[in-house]
């Protein structure tokens, strides 16, 4: 694989160094870092030539604590889904690590090197995946330049001393709820003394994910009025009780949440707790998406509605004028069951799985076509919280001002079941049921 000029052939790594064997064209160098001596044989203005500076200039910042950060860029290839790489130092369990985070187009991966094991992946990153990379020192900057042909250059500049970034990895992180409030505890989230049971830290965390993303969506609604909140099938409640500590307690919004749940000793156990906590904007009722008669919603969410119940939810949403409706559908069965896709023209369909996958994918993308029929700005994202998580997919809804091509998008629908063998769409029969209501 011919990447950057420079071909990465070796690596021999030890306690105290690592050898690097580089190959470009038919020059041939060696170069040992992080250990007691570097030798180094390149022509000027070679990537070698100025990776090897860059990695002494890293080595010595590392050695003498003045390291800011490293931001690697340029993607070789501009289709490349690995878009940046940033490294800071930080401390792991009494010893220096470098944590690094992969900035893909969609997602972000960390993942933490000691020093040593850290260079060697530098390495490797600029030789196969960047053209350029940045070293932040306390007084100096030092800015890698390369390209295709193999030639390079590393510039230095000096600046005014600057400080050194925080480098203790293992503190409390910071979380937009509060595990010490009373509520966690009696919501079985944490112990008395307010910390987060061990058998509920992935819970807590999706919940901060969730109220993270909530946030950010309705920072983008201007309210005039006290905000409604209802949550469709709120269950246990853990999402509408962080839901209302973080906008009417943090934030101090004027709103009124209202949990929506079937199960009547749900409703009254989250009821006695909201009451309890004197939380007294914050309701539940028994009932089901259907029979909802409480306050019409400007934010509607439905997390994990099973199969049409997400449909069901979507339609309430729009016969009430939500201003933001949000969704984690799963069990995607009435699509699945009906759809009838010609094999052979879509012959991956035969295969059991793929024909699942794509039902999936069929089915949220007409819910998201009819949210735009009905005046929505539609938005589908996966939501992957950053350690060890399934994968959960968001329909949003944002209601927008825009006019709508009401005939392009209901071609686009048509299209869509025509090609996959679709009489209907279940979302579609909850209009056609209502449309004497004026939705």
């Amino acid at each position: 694989m011919i990447t950057n000029g420079l071909d990465a052939k070796h690596f021999i790594c030890s306690k105290k160094a690592f050898i690097i064997k580089l190959e470009h064209k038919s020059k041939r160098g060696f170069l040992l870092c992080f250990g007691l001596m570097c030798t180094f044989a390149v022509q000027e203005n070679t990537m070698e030539n100025a990776l090897f500076e860059l990695m002494e200039a890293m080595q010595q910042a590392i050695a003498g604590n003045f390291f800011i950060k490293l931001t690697l860029s340029k993607p070789v290839s501009k289709q490349a889904e690995l878009k940046n790489v940033y490294v800071k130092l930080i401390r792991l369990k009494d010893n220096d690590s470098l944590s690094f985070t992969y900035k893909y187009a969609t997602r972000d991966l960390v993942k933490n090197f000691p020093p040593a094991e850290a260079a060697q992946e530098v390495i490797g990153l600029l030789a196969a995946h960047f053209f350029a990379a940045s070293l932040l020192t306390v007084d100096a900057d030092f800015t890698l330049l390369s390209n295709r042909k193999g030639s390079a250059k590393l510039i230095k500049k000096t600046i005014e001393k600057r400080s050194l970034p925080a480098r203790d990895h293992d503190h409390r992180k910071a979380r937009l709820i509060d595990p010490a409030k009373p509520w966690w505890f009696k919501l079985g989230l944490t112990d008395r003394q307010g910390s987060v049971l061990p058998s509920m830290q992935f819970k807590f965390k999706q919940i901060n994910k969730y109220v993270e993303i909530l946030d950010g969506l309705i920072r983008q609604i201007e309210f005039t009025d006290t905000v409604h909140v209802t949550d469709m099938g709120s269950g246990k409640a853990y999402l509408t009780f962080a839901l209302y500590e973080y906008l009417a307690e943090n934030r101090q919004l004027d709103v009124v949440i209202t949990g929506v749940e079937q199960r009547s000793e749900l409703v009254e156990k989250t009821n006695l707790i909201a009451r309890e906590a004197k939380l007294s904007r914050l309701q539940f009722i028994e009932g089901t998406i259907d029979s909802y008669r409480g306050p019409q919603p400007d934010v509607l969410i439905a997390l994990h509605a099973c199969d049409t119940a997400t449909d069901d939810a979507i339609a309430s949403g729009i016969k009430a004028g939500a201003r933001l409706i949000v969704c984690a559908p799963c069990c995607h069965k009435q699509v699945r069951q009906t759809m009838k896709p010609p094999f052979d023209a879509l012959p991956m369909l035969k295969f059991g799985i793929l024909l699942e996958r794509q039902a999936e994918i069929l089915t949220d993308t007409i819910r998201a076509l009819i949210m735009e029929r009905h005046g929505y700005n539609s938005h589908i994202m996966e939501f992957i919280e950053a350690e060890h998580t399934p994968k959960n997919l968001l329909l949003i809804g944002l209601k927008s001002s825009k006019s709508i091509d009401v005939a392009e998008v209901e071609q686009k629908v048509a299209g869509l079941k025509q090609q996959f063998g679709l009489e209907t769409h279940y979302l579609e029969t909850r209009f056609t049921q209502a449309s004497t209501q004026g939705i």
